[in-house]
């Protein structure tokens, strides 16, 4: 089969899984939340906002299936981390948010533009 730009988006391809991960809005606020340090559910619930305690369950229970977030319990607390799996998509997270920074305005400016047509 011909490999040509872009084909590691094509089926059964390990790009994929990268992206289902990360199109998760708030499994990317997540992630970035804890990569900050360990924190428990309520604790993530006032640091991100806007986010309901019932959807950060299913966030954070979706990125334990993917091996990224462990869940600690002891000394009757539940404490959130990111597993050395989870910490090693900071960096690309943290490259999102620059390239957000950097161009968001001009989405931005590109939406605000085609509304006025």
């Amino acid at each position: 089969m011909y490999e040509y730009p872009g084909s590691d988006f094509l089926a059964d391809c390990p790009a994929r899984l990268a992206i289902e991960i990360i199109a998760d809005k708030w499994a990317v606020v997540v992630l970035f939340a804890l990569s900050r340090q360990p924190c428990r559910h309520g604790e993530l619930v006032g640091l991100i906002g806007g986010i309901s305690r019932k959807v950060l369950t299913q966030t954070l229970r979706r990125l334990q299936g993917y091996g990224l977030v462990d869940r600690h319990a002891g000394d009757g607390k539940v404490v959130y981390v990111l597993t050395d799996l989870g910490r090693t998509l900071v960096k690309p997270i943290a490259a999102l948010t620059e390239w957000a920074h950097v161009h968001g305005g001009g989405v931005v400016d590109f939406q605000e533009s085609q509304a006025d047509c």
